[in-house]
């Protein structure tokens, strides 16, 4: 049975839901955001900082706050940077809440999301939805960011099967950022999983990778985190087609899922899914185990 309350959290108003495994806040002040996410009553996984802004030149700077939130790709600031700083219209549906953002004014789309969580087990399911709702076509793709506290380690999986019969063919690679420097300590790459140990100092580092496998994980204190969004090999991605992404500083790390671009034409929708999984220390899927041990923590 799934209990929700409301209160204050990390400063801001939220809706507290509960199934006695895990706890989500989701803040019906701004947004939308999840703010939290806590298993087994212990510390909130995400980053939260209600200070944190990124400078937007001519507009209003947009506030990060942390947590969970959606943006569309292409990054661009005149159209990913749009400041959500009211509330979202919040309904409560089965075993979650539905939030409905304001249209953007500037590019016509509106956000929505349902959370829903598990009855029973550490396991939340998050339906984004972006529609447009201005007068002309928007071509956009879904962007869910996940912001987790550093000190772990994140980790994708890459791919080792062959994609023709004879092995001759390229089966992966990798996306990196201009700020990245590849010879990072903090970034580890082997044949089977690329990970950032989320302990850096300064600068910061991002990388992605067309991910068939759909997950991704982040190891924090003994608990996993892994996040899981479907991939289309047929579909057309942005970023070099890097469907999964990770980007660390010495604040945090974020786990970040890529969804194929869509030209909306007005009144139409893109929906994006993402499953998040929790697993307390002891307890993780053996080869996502055998994938974070070979990094050596």
């Amino acid at each position: 049975m799934i209990k929700t309350s409301q209160g204050l959290f990390e400063g801001m108003e939220c809706i507290q839901l509960d199934n006695g495994k895990l706890s989500l806040w989701v803040t019906s002040q701004v947004g939308p955001r999840v703010l939290g996410l806590s298993l087994n009553g212990g510390e909130n996984m995400f980053y939260v900082d209600r200070d944190a802004k990124i400078p937007v030149e001519g507009k209003e700077n947009y506030s990060l706050r942390g947590g969970h939130r959606l943006w569309y790709a292409p990054e661009r600031p005149e159209t990913t940077y749009i400041a959500d700083d009211l509330p979202p219209a919040t309904v409560t549906i089965q075993n979650g809440l539905e939030l409905i953002q304001n249209v953007d004014a500037a590019t016509g789309i509106q956000k929505s999301w349902q959370v829903i969580l598990d009855e029973k087990e550490a396991r939340v399911t998050l339906d984004h939805k972006l529609t447009n709702l201005g007068a002309d076509h928007f071509q956009l793709a879904p962007w869910a960011v996940t912001m987790l506290r550093a000190g772990g380690r994140g980790l994708i999986p890459l791919q080792v099967d062959n994609d023709d019969q004879n092995g001759l063919w390229p089966n992966r690679h990798l996306v990196f950022w201009p700020y990245t420097n590849m010879k990072s300590p903090y970034l580890n790459i082997d044949n089977r999983a690329v990970s950032i140990e989320a302990k850096l100092t300064d600068g910061a580092l991002k990388i992605g990778t067309a991910n068939p496998m759909g997950w991704m994980a982040y190891s924090l204190e003994g608990i996993l985190f892994v996040k899981n969004a479907v991939y289309d090999k047929d579909a057309n991605y942005l970023d070099r087609r890097a469907s999964s992404q990770m980007y660390c500083n010495k604040d945090v790390i974020e786990l970040e899922t890529l969804g194929p671009v869509v030209k909306l034409a007005p009144g139409d929708s893109v929906e994006h899914q993402e499953t998040w999984q929790i697993y307390p220390e002891g307890n993780w899927p053996a080869e996502i185990g055998k994938l974070f041990g070979l990094f050596h923590d």
